[in-house]
């Protein structure tokens, strides 16, 4: 993507992340709709919809060539690599939003020919805005992020991951995740994939591991992670596709290639 249209429409992405906090921060004492989907755990509510429609709208509006990827249904039905494609979760930590009111987020990425060129990861309730534009670094606000530092012992590393993943499971090995658990310093959740993976680029956490995610569960955040050096794969090490779904490890260089060898590699059985 040309530098200058990159700035542009990060300019104009922008607008339109911090327009959808408004929106959010206004409905959050109202009466909620809430729907379970295929998982009972799995929310959605008027809000979800209502952001993602706002997103769809001015999207198609200002870019009517582009592509939208978004959870709730209301993108294009057909992606493909090429061309621009934006992924949006309108509410990342839907459950959050509901039971806290707090510790969720806006996600916002551009992909442009299977690269990701802009990313955005909003923090409504503490108005905490990080981004990214590809080469050219990744902010807080209006502070730039330091790159990450290397951190090789795991003894000292604190890791995010749900709790679910140390339960019994015919798709996963319990196992390997128990004795993650047992080496590092801490293990935690926080109930938000795009703000576990910001918390990484942040340094405010060494890791992240999760079963199955979608692309615009953790796009922006990558592209956030890459502008500080971080690394983003699959837990078996191989390298994301972010049309795609999948597991997902981040972290800093240093505990990765151990983490995904010693424990990771061969921790999923089979595909869910």
């Amino acid at each position: 993507m040309n530098e200058n249209v990159r700035r542009e429409m990060y300019d104009q992405a922008k607008e339109w992340v911090l327009k959808s906090g408004e929106i959010i921060r206004d409905s959050l004492n109202e009466q909620r709709i809430i729907k379970s989907k295929e998982a009972r755990n799995d929310l959605v509510t008027d809000v979800d919809k209502k952001i993602e429609l706002f997103f769809v709208k001015e999207i198609k509006r200002t870019y009517p060539k582009h592509l939208i990827l978004s959870e709730e249904g209301y993108g294009d039905k057909e992606i493909t690599g090429n061309g621009t494609v934006w992924a949006i979760d309108p509410i990342d930590g839907t459950r959050n939003f509901v039971n806290q009111k707090k510790n969720f987020a806006v996600s916002v990425a551009v992909i442009h020919q299977g690269v990701g060129e802009i990313g955005f990861i909003y923090d409504v309730i503490e108005e905490v805005l990080y981004s990214a534009r590809k080469s050219e670094g990744a902010y807080k606000n209006n502070k730039r992020l330091g790159n990450l530092e290397v951190k090789k012992e795991l003894e000292e590393a604190s890791l995010s991951f749900n709790h679910e993943l140390l339960c019994e499971s015919d798709a996963f090995d319990r196992n390997a995740m128990e004795r993650i658990a047992n080496k590092v310093r801490s293990v935690r959740s926080k109930g938000s994939a795009a703000l576990e993976i910001i918390q990484v680029a942040e340094g405010l956490s060494d890791g992240y591991i999760a079963k199955k995610l979608s692309p615009w569960d953790v796009a922006a955040a990558i592209i956030v992670l890459n502008e500080v050096h971080g690394i983003a794969t699959r837990t078996n090490g191989n390298k994301i596709n972010l049309f795609e779904e999948g597991t997902i490890f981040v972290s800093n260089k240093g505990i990765h290639k151990q983490i995904v060898l010693n424990y990771l590699k061969d921790w999923q059985r089979k595909l869910i």
